[in-house]
């Protein structure tokens, strides 16, 4: 991978053969674990203006109309995250000479308070192709991290690194979006969206517009909100209603048909052949959810069919791949072979070589794994050999159960795609993903490690240097994942693993650290960030009691009477679960607490008696832990994702703004 240093560039035409189609990746790294930003992209003709609101990309118009831009979302790396977008340079209008990559804060964040940021650019194989890290952030709120640009019919990448204190406004008028006087210019995204009506109107902050041509006719103020995070394009979505229809059966044990019925599967190998001619068959008829699933894997942005028990030479005995994939764009077609499992059977490393021997062979660009295990740090879940010298390079990507589910379940409850036809199939293949018989529920198996592990800790026989305690860690990582997918998919907002370790920090060593501290404490922690709350929760599970513990920390109002603020907590938890923990935070000590069922009557019981301010409280919620490996109702798994969906709705879900408003002092 080449670096490149602010103001440099590099051809990436020149760097790889397949840079067709890139993924662009913006990371950073936060120690308070909380730290975020929005990406946006921008599309740029000959004057160095966007030609129209559709030229600008966000997280409430996630991909470009004609398929060259898609945001895919953010990932967990071995270091914090990343944020991934694909740009499928062969399907960009010859208009545009410029693709801007930027990313904004809101609030008063500043990204001098993030660590380690750094964009990189990858082609459609996933090989990184150049690098560029951010040292000199301070109170910029808005950041160009880099650019894309034509020469001739190559592509080229600048290294920018160009801050706005004036946040993603001031951006925007740099490339031709206006921002209307008068209005608090401080929000913190801008979010094109048709103008707001009635009692929307009124409460808009800032309104911001692409800047009109000179002939061309007005273009009405297009509000700054970052709250907002349904979709809101010119085309009407399809979602899934909030609340089901009236059904018209005489009584409960009567079952809606289904278009992919499971019950009468039997074996695993007639659960992978459905689950696969399922799968590929709604992703060849609904566009949306098809282009989500390939994008980050190289494929570019065209027409889809798929196919099912291809016959591939291989010697002198054929092999038989789970699927293709197939995409048409002007002309070149993108290929990838899928390998697929299920019910928690693991990927035969041998059979995935094979199949990556074959598409080098015959020019194809990728072979895809599909199983219930979740993938850690982007890495695929089985090792491979590759042919340095052959010339073709191809990919190798791993899809869960569980991200398809993801995926599906983001596009039909809240982000809609083309037509009801579209989300029915949708509704259908999320019925069939989640039916007991069909194997796809996700990762749903500890692994063999955990039962011995577990009894080491509960006899504290266990010593630290265990190599079983890291496969335990690995697994417990790949559940926390696992947990933020379904938890973001229902909630429609993002839901990412929190890692505190400084970029390029080796992921093997610290599982390792981890290890040793579950064979010390017996304990395993993670910590997990909801996007649109302000806290991060913190899951331990500790093997020694057979106890879960869920927590979050809120902070108290700046200046706000002490009896005020318990009291309006209290008052806002009033349909939490009795027996959540309170716990109040003074300066360099822990403050009172009770359970909730014990402060209703009495919240001045949180108030310190030596009289310190309080700077804000600890919620916690205990559960009991399942003992089985597995995902089934006394099961490990499903206990940890039923504890943080819990702690979810019944606490953090009440408590939002409540750091922010009334309670001060006058």
């Amino acid at each position: 991978m080449q670096e490149v240093t602010k103001g440099g560039n590099t051809n990436l035409t020149a760097l790889s053969e397949d840079s067709g189609s890139v993924v662009v990746s913006l990371g950073w790294t936060s120690a308070s674990g909380a730290g975020d930003a929005d990406v946006s992209v921008l599309l740029l003709g000959e004057g160095g203006k966007v030609r129209s609101d559709d030229d600008f990309v966000f997280y409430n118009n996630p991909a470009a109309a004609d398929g060259s831009v898609q945001l895919l979302g953010k990932t967990p790396t071995d270091s914090g995250e990343e944020d991934r977008i694909s740009l499928d340079l062969t399907a960009v209008p010859q208009d545009v000479v410029r693709i801007v990559v930027a990313a904004s804060q809101y609030g008063d964040a500043r990204f001098g308070d993030l660590d380690d940021l750094r964009m990189t650019v990858s082609d459609r194989s996933g090989e990184p192709l150049v690098g560029f890290s951010i040292d000199d952030a301070g109170a910029e709120r808005a950041f160009i991290f880099g650019e894309l640009y034509r020469r001739g019919p190559e592509w080229k990448f600048r290294a920018v690194g160009q801050g706005y204190e004036t946040g993603l406004a001031g951006l925007a008028t740099d490339f031709g979006i206006t921002v209307d006087d008068g209005e608090d210019t401080a929000a913190p995204a801008a979010v094109p969206v048709p103008a707001p009506v009635g009692a929307a109107a009124a409460a808009a902050p800032a309104a911001v517009r692409a800047a009109p041509a000179a002939d061309a006719p007005a273009v009405p103020a297009l509000p700054v909100q970052r709250t907002a995070r349904s979709p809101r394009t010119t085309k009407k979505k399809t979602t899934l209603p909030r609340s089901a229809g009236k059904s018209l059966a005489e009584n409960d044990t009567w079952r809606q048909a289904c278009l992919f019925p499971a019950p009468t599967l039997k074996s695993d190998r007639e659960r992978e052949v459905r689950a696969t001619s399922i799968l590929l068959s709604v992703m060849a008829q609904v566009p949306e959810l098809g282009r989500r699933l390939t994008a980050g894997f190289g494929a570019p942005a065209g027409r889809m069919q798929t196919f099912t028990e291809v016959s591939l030479p291989h010697g002198d005995t054929p092999r038989r791949p789970d699927g293709v994939v197939r995409v048409e764009r002007a002309g070149r077609i993108w290929t990838a072979l899928l390998e697929t499992k299920t019910n928690g059977n693991p990927l035969k490393p041998e059979q995935v070589q094979e199949y990556m021997d074959i598409a080098a062979r015959r020019g194809y660009e990728a072979v895809i794994t599909l199983s219930n295990d979740v993938a850690l740090d982007g890495v695929p879940i089985v090792d491979v050999k590759v042919d340095g010298r052959r010339k073709h390079k191809v990919g190798l990507w791993h899809l869960s159960w569980a991200e398809v589910a993801h995926q599906a379940q983001m596009l039909l409850l809240h982000e809609g795609v083309g037509n009801p036809a579209h989300a029915w199939l949708l509704q259908e293949l999320l019925a069939y993903l989640r039916h007991e018989q069909s194997g796809c529920h996700g990762f749903h198996n500890m692994g063999p490690a955990w039962v011995p592990v577990r009894k080491g800790v509960e006899d504290e026989t266990i010593s630290a240097g265990d190599e079983r305690a890291v496969g335990v860690v690995e697994s417990w990582e790949r559940l926390i994942r696992q947990v933020c997918l379904r938890l973001g998919g229902e909630l429609g907002q993002k839901a990412l693993p929190v890692q505190r370790a400084r970029r390029g920090s080796d992921p093997h060593a610290r599982r390792v650290a981890a290890a040793e501290r579950l064979c010390r404490e017996g304990r395993l922690f993670a910590e997990l960030r909801i996007d649109g709350t302000t806290s991060v929760v913190a899951v331990t599970a500790d093997l020694r009691t057979g106890r879960i513990r869920t927590s979050a920390e809120v902070a108290a109002p700046e200046g706000a009477y002490p009896l005020p603020t318990v009291k309006r907590l209290v008052r806002m938890l009033a349909d939490a679960p009795a027996d959540l923990h309170v716990e109040s935070i003074v300066e360099g000590d822990n403050g009172p607490r009770g359970t909730l069922e014990r402060l209703r009557p009495e919240p001045g019981d949180l108030l310190p008696a030596s009289g310190v301010p309080i700077t804000g409280f600890r919620l916690s919620l205990i559960k009991g832990m399942g003992s089985g490996r597995g995902s089934a109702e006394t099961g490990f798994i499903r206990s940890v994702d039923a504890a943080v969906g819990r702690f979810h709705s019944g606490v953090l879900a009440h408590l939002a703004g409540f750091d922010s408003r009334s309670g001060r002092r006058g």
